[in-house]
């Protein structure tokens, strides 16, 4: 079953969501301003009618005359024109003796609840209150007035109610003004950072143009855009891409050019090995030349092996990259590629040996740090004698170490041979591939190379890794 790789989901317009967010937090305000609208314009319209209740409760006051014992009330018609039988209300008055009685106005009123403050907004004898009267709700004043006549002295009340129409009239202006206003701002508003946003991303344009019109070879950094500081760090991080790209590049260019060269010659070689071969007349010289060319077509493949293997290495790192990293133990991959290059060994009468202390766990691409320890074991057998013995060494601190008793590597020299094509100057053998995809496999796992004499006499190449678990994750 093949692997689909994941589509990266489509975010839209950058310049579309930040006007979606600016709309909902706008929104929000515009809710948070309208309710604060309608219970500001709520206080402001029980402020100003409940002055003008007063002011008729004054007025019906005004009018009260107390004769042989008895209260009445002269009401006056300016008391009640303020509010009566107007397009948004209704009111409604009640005249108490001293007693509580009813001596004018509509039976019924609601009473004060138990425990009303008197008002301290006006000098009067005055208390405000809420109440329900004819099954709608209305806002009294209960103003209780001195009654000062011979045989009759006391408090009169008298209670003023006003249905509450007028009011939530006035709030609801309020409010749809309040809205109108709040919302003609916030489509301003909304206009406004939609030119700002655009003004603010042409440099992004700008810069998304510069990238498309480069022709595929031109790698160099991106020329001054002008661009505003918070873009920096994505000029920067491209120009930086751009070159590790160009240096891939030349990476390549140069492989292809040295490999072109190290080919050409022995293919050159075999070329002209054959033609003298065919110009011959004897049998027995055309199987020289046919051993010969044999030789030489090993020593091909063998470089092309080389040549791939250090192509397949890029395709290793980025899979280390990408987290693909896998616990490995460094000692069974040594024991497979020992065994795999014994028969080699015992072709050229050579004692290959392998010391293992016990699983040790690295951290690795298996493919990779095979190839590390066959052109490590390639390299020692290449130039140990016949007879002569190589060492393959596992230790338990994550080492590897080949060991050979071969003719070693001067020291002034062992800092070049891990560069690719690169020849010890007394040795003949090999392309100079083998140590530099050493080199490669060991930059790629982070590990450490040392080269000295070791105590065969010859060279020992030692290999040191990041020291992994000591022992398998448990499934």
């Amino acid at each position: 079953m093949s692997e689909v790789e994941a589509t990266p989901p489509k975010l839209g317009s950058l310049r579309a969501g930040l006007l979606r967010r600016l709309t909902i937090v706008l929104a929000l305000l515009m809710l948070v301003s309208g309710v604060s609208a309608y219970w500001n314009g709520r206080t402001a319209a029980d402020t100003a009618y409940d002055r003008t209740l007063l002011a008729s409760a004054r007025a019906i006051a005004a009018g009260l005359v107390a004769s042989d014992g008895q209260l009445r009330a002269n009401v006056p018609y300016v008391a009640l024109d303020t509010f009566a039988y107007d397009s948004a209300g209704r009111i409604y008055y009640q005249v108490l003796d001293i007693r509580g009685r009813l001596v004018s106005g509509y039976e019924n009123l609601p009473e004060p609840p138990p425990g009303t403050p008197r008002t301290d907004d006006y000098p009067a004898l005055a208390r405000f209150y809420d109440g329900e009267y004819e099954g709608q709700g209305v806002r009294l004043v209960s103003l209780l007035q001195p009654v000062t006549e011979p045989g009759h002295n006391g408090m009169a009340e008298i209670r003023v109610a006003e249905t509450q129409g007028a009011r939530e009239r006035m709030a609801r202006d309020l409010l749809i003004g309040t809205l109108w206003r709040i919302g003609s701002l916030a489509l301003a508003a909304l206009l406004l950072v939609w030119l700002a946003i655009s003004v603010a991303l042409r440099p992004l344009g700008k810069l998304s143009e510069a990238v498309e019109q480069r022709q595929p070879d031109d790698l160099r950094p991106l020329p001054p855009l002008g661009v505003q500081r918070e873009l920096m760090p994505l000029v920067a991080s491209l120009d930086h891409f751009t070159e590790r790209l160009r240096g891939q590049f030349e990476r390549q260019a140069r492989f292809i050019a040295d490999a072109s060269h190290e080919l050409r010659t022995p293919l050159a070689a075999l070329k002209a090995r054959i033609e003298l071969g065919l110009r011959e007349q004897q049998p027995q010289r055309w199987r020289q030349t046919l051993e010969e060319a044999q030789e030489h077509t090993d020593r091909l493949i063998h470089l092309a092996n080389q040549l791939l293997s250090l192509a397949r290495i890029e395709s290793g790192a980025q899979t280390i990259a990408e987290g693909g990293a896998q616990r490995l133990d460094l000692s069974e991959l040594a024991r497979e590629v020992g065994l795999a290059m014994a028969a080699l060994a015992h072709q050229r009468g050579i004692s290959l040996a392998l010391e293992a202390e016990g699983p040790v766990w690295v951290e690795g691409e298996s493919t990779l740090l095979s190839e590390l320890i066959s052109n490590l074991l390639d390299n020692a057998l290449a130039h140990t004698p016949r007879g002569g013995n190589v060492v393959l060494r596992v230790l338990a601190d994550a080492v590897l170490e080949v060991e050979d008793d071969g003719p070693g590597i001067p020291p002034a020299e062992r800092k070049n041979v891990f560069t690719r094509f690169y020849r010890v100057q007394h040795q003949r053998h090999g392309a100079g591939i083998g140590l530099a995809i050493v080199g490669e496999v060991s930059r790629v796992h982070r590990a450490s190379i040392e080269l000295d004499q070791g105590a065969l006499g010859g060279l020992r190449v030692r290999v040191r890794f990041p020291a992994g678990e000591s022992a398998p994750r448990s499934q």
